[in-house]
């Protein structure tokens, strides 16, 4: 039988949550995943007395399954869920952690500041801060916490994470769009962690259509469709993108939960919405990844069977405990866990994995790799079937892949995404960069790199030594524009003691530090040209000597350069040598400007946004989109670093959760760079510019400019520029 088929919905029939159903706080089953979809009227009396109910449970499936220590909370500070991340966070059992405190274990001296913390959490529904916390040994130790108010009725959402923590707690766990509906989608209850995210009031937003979320023509029927399956199955998942009140849109994550009574009439529906923007373009890789998996041999027969609730594995067949390592004792104290066998980097696979079984019944197989016992790894082809919704039950099965010959290499496109993780955008522009660079990564041969200034020249010179046999060694930079022309030469082959007044010691040069590695030369047509033919011959002999030194050093160093000059210009104007151009031109590679692959601008914008939120403690998490349009519509002349440094101010400005763009500042500049300002004005405005540029060096200045510097002081003095004024 085909392996799609084995871990398909053939194994559990065409709806394998169909049966499910819940269990009270008395043990008893409730029976609400059944497949009535009979017309009700309209019954909000018992919605709001059982529907928080039945939300917990569906928030708690959703919620608790994510490594992150989680807890859930009332207005006493009494924990009424803990996550797996949780207990292994605090060192306590789960079971002991639910009906307890958070003032059970914190430092006892730090006790008397958490009632007037927890009140003025209280009255503002967020907080976040840090809390000293005691471990298993007594020992007090330092944890950051979010604290998220009401997203049920008296219950609060606290996401701890350790202060210096390894994996960072991903922003979709923090908070939750949890409301209530009718029969027709009208909605009923709406709860804090919905106006966070959509932006409407309780007062604005009950007794409307939940169809006005979707941006879409035909919303109306989109609902019903869905509320007509979630009728039908019990619960629907669905992921698109909706609206919030301001008109941005967010890609939704949201299961919908159909509530019945005890003889099966319905009632409603329970809604729980994450904002899923920033994760969906990592879902669609992950998922284009694990479609390329190739198929696998029929005679690796599975090894082992898996069921859990959360992340505890209380049932594992033999063979499973044999690949792990593991004992049945060892099973039995509750010493297997499944996040002590996946380790960090599959966390996102393994998120993914659950969000389709809770979606569709049963995830796609993928790969993985488990971690022994022992701290050993091994590889395993794992797919996960949901068998209970609430509390979140399922069932793995898993494939030794220890003696598969792994013979075929990467996929292009997949190998194409190693190595550039600092370089954001997905555009054809960027792509041809990124092929350039991995042609010519594996090799030695000197590269060149060009393009205007703020295009990421440096980020394509350290992706190339990352992908490089180097990427091991030394990766050495320096910035020959921002060194004065006469100390230069000693930061490339340093100086011998007694080499010029105040050398009172030996020091090596960048070329030194780089040995074995890599070194990069940003603005390489600031050379003065007195120093450029000690650099052509260092770079051809491969040795060099220091300076007020006679002892030739030799070297084995890879040479990348950079620069946003014409030096094909500087050649004609003999300001840089042919023979030296030549040598660092073996294998050019363009930078694109922005204006040229203006598509990534929102992948940008939603990367700096965070990145500068996340530096300065704010919680901007939405771009509206008439922002966006504009970001995209702007020349951008300073290229991506413009951009970043408009964003980065936009974030210091804005002081809601939407991004706020002073885009008033960005047209005064670019009209006043168009008006038509007199010819001695421009000349002043550009010369000034370009001496800050070189730091006050009148020789830099001179030959970025490419006039003499008897020229530049001549015109200096006639426009009235001093190093005083600048």
């Amino acid at each position: 039988m085909a392996l799609t088929a084995i871990f398909g919905h053939q194994l559990f029939g065409a709806r394998p949550l169909q049966a499910a159903g819940f269990l009270d706080r008395t043990g008893r089953r409730r029976k609400t995943l059944l497949t009535s979809t009979a017309s009700q009227p309209r019954a909000n009396g018992w919605l709001l007395e059982n529907g928080p109910r039945e939300l917990e449970l569906l928030f708690r499936a959703i919620a608790f399954y994510p490594l992150a220590p989680i807890l859930l909370t009332d207005n006493e500070r009494q924990h009424h869920e803990a996550s797996v991340g949780a207990s292994k966070l605090l060192g306590v059992p789960r079971e002991k952690i639910i009906g307890s405190k958070l003032d059970d274990f914190t430092d006892p001296i730090f006790k008397p500041e958490i009632p007037e913390r927890w009140n003025t959490f209280l009255k503002e529904g967020e907080q976040v801060g840090t809390i000293p916390l005691m471990d298993a040994a007594g020992n007090p130790r330092e944890v950051e916490y979010v604290a998220k108010g009401n997203v049920l009725p008296v219950r609060h959402v606290l996401v701890l994470r350790e202060k210096a923590p390894k994996v960072a707690v991903p922003a979709w766990v923090q908070d939750y769009a949890l409301f209530l509906l009718d029969v027709e989608g009208q909605i009923v209850a709406w709860y804090a962690g919905a106006e966070r995210i959509y932006g409407y009031t309780s007062k604005e937003i009950v007794g409307k259509n939940a169809s006005l979320f979707y941006p879409d023509e035909d919303a109306f029927s989109k609902l019903q469709e869905k509320l007509k399956r979630g009728a039908a199955e019990g619960h629907v998942g669905s992921e698109g993108w909706h609206a919030r009140k301001d008109g941005s849109r967010f890609w939704a994550n949201s299961i919908t939960l159909a509530l019945k009574d005890g003889r099966g009439e319905l009632k409603g529906f329970a809604r729980v919405v994450r904002d899923f923007t920033d994760r969906h373009e990592r879902d669609e890789r992950l998922r284009s990844d694990r479609a390329r998996l190739r198929p696998i041999p029929a005679k690796f027969a599975i090894a082992g069977i898996v069921s859990g609730e959360f992340d505890r594995i209380p049932e594992a067949n033999d063979s499973f405990l044999e690949l792990v390592g593991y004992s049945r004792e060892d099973l039995h104290a509750g010493r297997l866990n499944w996040p002590d066998l996946t380790p960090p980097e599959y966390a996102p696979l393994d998120e993914l994995a659950h969000e389709e079984g809770l979606h569709f019944g049963a995830c796609t197989p993928f790969e993985k790799e488990f971690i022994r016992k022992d701290g050993t790894r091994v590889p395993v082809l794992i797919a996960t079937a949901v068998l209970k919704l609430c509390p979140f039950q399922w069932i793995s099965f898993v494939q030794d892949l220890r003696d598969r010959e792994r013979t075929e290499s990467l996929d292009d496109d997949a190998e194409l995404q190693q190595g550039f993780e600092e370089i954001v955008g997905a555009s054809a522009a960027l792509k041809r960069v990124q092929r350039q660079v991995k042609v010519v990564a594996p090799t030695d041969a000197t590269v060149l790199i060009l393009g205007e200034t703020g295009t990421g020249k440096e980020l394509i010179a350290r992706a190339i030594h990352r992908l490089s046999s180097r990427r091991s060694c030394p990766f050495i930079t320096l910035n020959c524009a921002a060194i004065p022309t006469g100390l230069l030469e000693s930061e490339l082959f340093g100086y011998e003691r007694g080499a010029f007044t105040g050398a009172l010691s030996q020091r090596i040069g960048r070329f030194e530090m780089a040995h074995r590695g890599t070194l990069f030369l940003d603005e390489v047509g600031d050379i003065p040209l007195e120093l450029q033919p000690k650099l052509l011959r260092a770079l051809q002999e491969k040795s060099f000597e220091r300076l007020g030194g006679t002892r030739t050093i030799p070297i084995d160093v890879r040479l990348l350069a950079a620069t946003n000059r014409n030096l094909m210009q500087m050649m004609g104007d003999k300001l840089f040598r042919s023979d030296l151009y030549y040598r660092l031109k073996v294998f050019p590679i363009t930078a694109p400007p922005l204006r040229d692959h203006p598509d990534d601008i929102p992948l940008l914008a939603r990367h700096f946004t965070k990145k500068y939120s996340q530096q300065i403690d704010r919680k901007i998490s939405t771009i509206p989109s008439d922002t966006m349009r504009a970001l995209v519509s702007f020349p951008w002349p300073g290229n991506v670093r413009e951009l970043e440094n408009f964003i980065e101010r936009s974030v210091i400005l804005s002081s809601g959760t939407s991004l706020r763009a002073p885009f008033a500042e960005l047209r005064a500049g670019l009209a006043a760079a168009a008006s038509g300002s007199t010819l001695e004005e421009v000349e002043r405005d550009h010369i000034t510019r370009v001496f800050r540029e070189a730091g006050g060096v009148v020789s830099t200045a001179a030959t970025r400019l490419g006039i003499p510097r008897t020229t530049l002081n001549a015109m200096m003095k006639k426009l009235g520029i001093s190093r005083r004024n600048l």
